[in-house]
């Protein structure tokens, strides 16, 4: 059931689908809050040194997080609407690479206690995409959401 799928139905475009063992509203709490963020967001032997989340329209976000080897990378954007427990959208740029702004689409659907999590990636570029696409998104994505997997687990 919580198979990670990951696709590029367009040239500019990523689609990362997964199910989560728990309610959207808690999938959502997750995905928005700087307490629940700091548990799961990024791969294995990441931290998230600082998490600012301003969670309205035009209000900004921006993630840090240190790997293991000591490199920062660091994460902003502006989130553009917000629909609680079944839609978020916002930008994304990086700080550490002028690989243009993203525009990300985040849904939830609930069914029986279970969330379908659908992510849309807009990025500037087929060469952005690429590059993102060939520098580990699949091994990280699947890292990251076992551990919001685990959290979430955690929440009920």
């Amino acid at each position: 059931m919580n198979n990670l799928v990951i696709t590029t139905p367009t040239d500019c475009e990523v689609v990362i689908t997964r199910a989560f063992d728990a309610p959207r509203h808690l999938v959502f709490d997750a995905l928005t809050k700087p307490e629940l963020l700091r548990r799961w967001y990024g791969p294995e032997g990441w931290t998230m040194t600082i998490c600012e989340v301003d969670l309205r329209v035009g209000g900004k976000w921006r993630f840090v997080s240190q790997q293991p080897s000591g490199k920062v990378i660091g994460q902003c954007g502006v989130y553009q609407e917000i629909v609680p427990a079944e839609r978020l959208v916002n930008t994304e740029t990086w700080e550490d690479w002028d690989g243009g702004e993203t525009l990300v689409t985040t849904m939830l659907r609930e069914d029986g206690g279970k969330t379908a999590y659908t992510s849309t990636i807009l990025f500037p570029s087929r060469e952005v995409r690429d590059v993102v696409v060939k520098n580990g998104l699949e091994h990280g994505a699947k890292q990251l959401y076992e551990k919001l997997e685990r959290v979430l687990a955690t929440l009920q």
